[in-house]
């Protein structure tokens, strides 16, 4: 798995590389071509492995996470290109992959100088197994969740369990899902700090956790009842604050029947998004719902609040200051 930004010049790029020489030459290169599109090239003793997948990401703001993973008894690999910051994918399926071995891993992630990185790559990262694409779940584990009688962690919540909406009142916990992450890129943990944004505790979510916002400034400036506000946008230092440290987080987040918003140590919090997923069987086999059975999964609506741009969410914390 790669986090990259793309190249303020719009030209190739290559983001990874590491070559080996120990017992079998083995090489690697992860790059970005003009035109917005991804290649990967592995080679071993002179027979080449290559895939080549396009994405619509024009703007070097764009953050890509482009990961690659094979299962050999299976004999299928997948490409696939993640837009973090705007919810978009785009995957490609392949056939007879190659894989890495141990060695050529443990060099690559151990010994910096024999891999070739370019500056732009938030991170590198390498898992054990076939890691999800898609819905991703973005609330620490200790986030304080208000049940029907209580506040409950994130992560001891439960099918069934009751929790406070900010729209419906008391709704079921449908599902409960974790995953263990990279805490780098976009998936570095945000610290929230109360008393800011009705907080009261602070909490630690994922970037991409939005939070629900409304009062009076929010009406008088965007005209509506409450706006999405991505955690990622909030951090100043003050009042959120980027975390540094470990080396992987796990995040945990429900899904709800309506997609509605939960209460997290008193602020409304966006629970997990899944759309028509349960439509799509071939993405939600790759997703963090892949165990689950689609039936038994919702349909969820678009949000009825819009979601703030960067600059729109320093605006109103700004108001909010003043």
């Amino acid at each position: 798995m790669i986090e990259t930004r793309l190249s303020p010049d719009g030209g190739p790029q290559t983001l990874f590389a590491f070559e080996s020489h120990d017992c079998e030459v083995f090489k690697l290169s992860v790059q970005a071509i003009p035109g917005g599109g991804v290649v990967l090239v592995m080679a071993e003793n002179g027979e080449a492995f290559h895939a080549a997948l396009n994405h619509d990401a024009q703007d070097r703001a764009d953050l890509l996470r482009i990961s690659y993973s094979w299962d050999l008894p299976r004999g299928r690999g997948r490409l696939a290109i993640e837009r973090p910051e705007h919810g978009k994918m785009v995957k490609l399926m392949l056939e007879n992959p190659r894989a890495m071995h141990v060695e050529d891993v443990q060099a690559m992630t151990c010994d910096p100088r024999r891999r070739l990185m370019d500056r732009d790559v938030e991170f590198f990262a390498i898992s054990e197994k076939v890691e999800p694409i898609g819905p991703a779940p973005s609330l620490g584990a200790d986030v304080p969740i208000l049940t029907s009688d209580r506040y409950v962690c994130a992560q001891d919540l439960q099918r069934g369990d009751l929790v406070e909406t900010l729209e419906a009142g008391l709704v079921p916990v449908l599902h409960a899902v974790r995953r263990t992450v990279p805490a780098r890129g976009s998936f570095r943990p945000v610290r929230l700090r109360a008393p800011y944004f009705g907080l009261r505790s602070d909490i630690v979510v994922a970037p991409d956790q939005r939070l629900v916002v409304g009062g009076s400034e929010v009406e008088y400036i965007f005209g509506r009842e409450a706006v999405l506000v991505p955690a990622r946008h909030l951090v100043n230092g003050i009042s959120a604050i980027s975390l540094s440290g470990s080396p992987t987080v796990t995040y945990c987040q429900v899904i709800l029947p309506r997609h509605e918003s939960m209460i997290g140590a008193g602020c409304p919090i966006e629970s997990l998004y899944i759309g028509r997923l349960r439509r799509k069987p071939a993405q939600l086999a790759q997703s963090v719902l892949a165990k689950i059975d689609r039936t038994l999964l919702p349909e969820h609506p678009k949000s009825s609040y819009p979601m703030l741009r960067p600059f729109e969410a320093i605006t109103l914390m700004q108001r909010r200051a003043a």
